[in-house]
């Protein structure tokens, strides 16, 4: 039963329908936010490794310098992933202009 004043105010229980609406695709490859990730794992390590290192061993939390290590190592790894999948989908865009 509706009082007739606004009819487009949602139901007491119900939610409010938002239209839908179409929302372009980012277009990248991924390699900034890797390499961004993995300077901050070696940025974290070098600043545990010379200003936390003795504090580290006492705590017996030595795994935050190897956690560190980990996240830089796959960091690295995961650049080398995503610049091989962004020359090989630019070397399929050069191919279909040509």
């Amino acid at each position: 039963m509706s009082s007739g004043a606004d009819d487009t105010e949602p139901d007491a229980g119900h939610a409010a329908v938002v239209p839908a609406t179409t929302v372009a695709p980012l277009d990248v490859d991924g390699t900034t936010a890797v390499a961004v990730g993995t300077v901050l794992w070696g940025v974290a390590g070098v600043v545990l490794l010379v200003f936390f290192r003795d504090r580290l061993a006492d705590d017996a939390t030595m795994w935050w310098l190897w956690t560190c290590l980990a996240g830089f190592g796959l960091g690295l790894l995961g650049y080398v992933v995503c610049a091989r999948r962004r020359d090989r989908a630019l070397r399929r865009a050069g191919s279909r202009l040509s």
